[in-house]
């Protein structure tokens, strides 16, 4: 079995010549992306969708770092702000209407943790999978095997080492469930700031997901 084919079924491998070759093309895009003129969004957004292995509608802002880029799959409008990383070693799957503030980090590989395994040289990818609906605060590492549910929220700087259920607010590091989202967190925009009229009605004709578990 080659390295290639082990890293492909979350086994642990050894990124050799084939593995390099293979990121080539992810270095030669994200360089691109990451020199292209800021205010040409059409440019931007081709190399986003030549760069992703599947995506609809989403836009980055450089810059934007990943290994493979093959390895992501992105839904319908998705955002992701100035300095994301993704490690797609393994696939990275992420909903629709996901928006990921500054300095987001994605992490699906790992190496072991004793020294003398680790220094054999074998690492591993483990894959993360992000809901519908989800907004990523400012400075979140989300670590391998992470599955974060749909309509969630996390705060900035929070660590993510464990699943996040559906319609949750969670943050920290670790990063925990702090309450649930519910239909009382509407008519707000920030703390105890409402919407004003114009915007609320809006608000009010905007998608609302039908499935809500508390």
């Amino acid at each position: 079995m080659t390295n290639r084919e082990r890293r492909d079924r979350g086994l642990p491998y050894i990124s050799d010549t084939e593995v390099f070759e293979e990121q080539k093309r992810a270095r030669r895009l994200t360089q691109e992306l990451n020199t292209a003129d800021r205010s040409d969004f059409e440019t931007i957004g081709r190399i986003v969708r030549e760069l992703f292995g599947k995506s609809e509608n989403a836009f980055v802002n450089p810059p934007f770092y990943c290994d493979y880029g093959s390895h992501i799959e992105v839904g319908k409008n998705f955002f992701a702000n100035y300095n994301c990383t993704i490690l797609d070693v393994a696939k990275v799957t992420i909903g629709d209407n996901c928006q990921m503030a500054p300095n987001v980090a994605v992490y699906t590989a790992g190496h072991p943790l004793h020294p003398a395994s680790r220094n054999s040289m074998y690492e591993y990818g483990i894959e993360v999978s992000i809901g519908d609906h989800v907004w990523i605060g400012g400075n979140t590492v989300i670590l391998p095997g992470v599955h974060i549910g749909n309509n969630v929220v996390i705060g900035a700087g929070s660590v993510v080492t464990k699943d996040i259920p559906d319609w949750s607010l969670a943050a920290g590091n670790p990063c925990r469930v702090i309450r649930s989202i519910t239909e009382e967190d509407r008519p707000y925009y920030y703390r105890d700031r409402k919407f004003d009229p114009e915007s609320w009605e809006a608000v009010q004709h905007s998608y609302v997901p039908t499935e809500i578990v508390f």
